[in-house]
């Protein structure tokens, strides 16, 4: 253990940023970490932002909810490589002594995360869903971290009484991030960490970006999300029209995805994306826990499907037993003309 339990405190956010701008994970994660500060008097949410001229990003991060932000600026963090961002980050924990730490469960989360928990000789929970002080002890300042488990057929807590920090993982959308306050004050703290040509032991070579054709679904406002019930990839042609028509965007189940009607970046759930949209309709989706962990958080839920002991109609706000096909079009001109009505 780099440090005693006795000396830590604060819970510390990886703020994680590419190409100078903070991914929404670590904004939503700050946003918890205000939540668990509320429970834990005399505690401050401190930000860790890692990178090369992000100092600006500081100011965001403090509008965000951070209390203070600690910025390990250096030309070798600029692009992220595992072993100098682990330098960086294990140095600044065992220099501050965190309480707990939490990283988004993005792909440079997944890879740091395990990297510095074990450099710290300290947990990792990956994957969490929901976070929270002991809520059995209100002098405890011990974290449960709960996850799906066998599936997602099951949930489980898990703790770290006997070593910091507390780490765990959080897939982007699961939480959700403070509005924004410009006018917020916090400390700044310039963190100077020694990063040699030694610590880099690989080469980099040729940046690919990433071609993701119409909105990502993380950010979309409508979703029409479909399952198997839907019955074809042809079936899904409704769907996209729908959405079209709506300005939002076509999803799908994990039987959706496998089946090879939709491409896997359009798949909500355990396996998939985390989705918070403001309207999410569900069409032949049966809502094995699965799939809802992956849309619970929508605003408005509608769900269209055959089955009337259908367990997603558990989780939706209006239910309607019914043929997609036939209810789907009726739905839409409703919906366009609330729209309109709206304007």
């Amino acid at each position: 253990m780099m440090y005693e339990i006795s000396e830590a405190k604060d819970y510390y956010v990886f703020i994680e940023q590419r190409k100078n701008k903070i991914m929404d994970v670590s904004l939503e994660l700050i946003g918890e970490a205000c939540k668990l500060k509320e429970k834990t008097p005399g505690y401050q949410v401190v930000g860790i932002l890692l990178g090369h001229n992000v100092s600006g990003l500081a100011h965001e991060a403090i509008a965000y909810g951070c209390d203070k932000v600690i910025v390990v600026d250096n030309p070798r963090l600029e692009t992220f490589i595992p072993e100098p961002y682990t330098k960086a980050m294990s140095a600044v924990v065992q220099e501050f002594k965190p309480d707990g730490l939490l990283v988004g469960a993005s792909t440079i989360g997944r890879d740091l995360g395990p990297r510095v928990a074990a450099r710290c000789k300290t947990g990792l929970t990956a994957d969490a869903t929901i976070l929270e002080v002991d809520p059995e002890n209100p002098e405890s300042k011990l974290l449960w971290f709960t996850r799906p488990a066998f599936g997602g057929n099951l949930f489980g807590t898990i703790i770290c009484p006997n070593h910091r920090p507390q780490m765990a993982t959080v897939r982007p959308g699961v939480m959700v991030k403070n509005a924004k306050d410009a006018n917020r004050k916090g400390e700044i703290i310039n963190f100077p960490v020694d990063i040699t040509d030694a610590d880099i032991n690989v080469t980099l070579g040729k940046f690919v970006e990433k071609i993701v054709e119409g909105v990502d679904i993380s950010d979309a406002d409508i979703i029409v999300a479909g399952g198997r019930g839907v019955g074809s990839k042809e079936g899904f042609e409704l769907l996209e029209k729908v959405a079209k028509q709506l300005g939002g965007e076509v999803a799908g189940s994990r039987a959706a995805i496998d089946a090879g009607w939709l491409k896997k970046n359009k798949q909500v759930g355990q396996t998939g994306k985390t989705v918070r949209p403001q309207v999410y309709i569900a069409c032949g989706i049966s809502g094995a826990v699965q799939h809802t962990a992956g849309m619970d958080g929508s605003e408005y839920i509608i769900a269209i499907n055959k089955d009337k002991g259908a367990p997603i109609f558990d989780v939706a706000h209006t239910a309607i037993v019914g043929d997609l096909f036939e209810v789907l079009p009726k739905l839409a001109d409703d919906l366009q003309a609330a729209k309109e009505a709206k304007k």
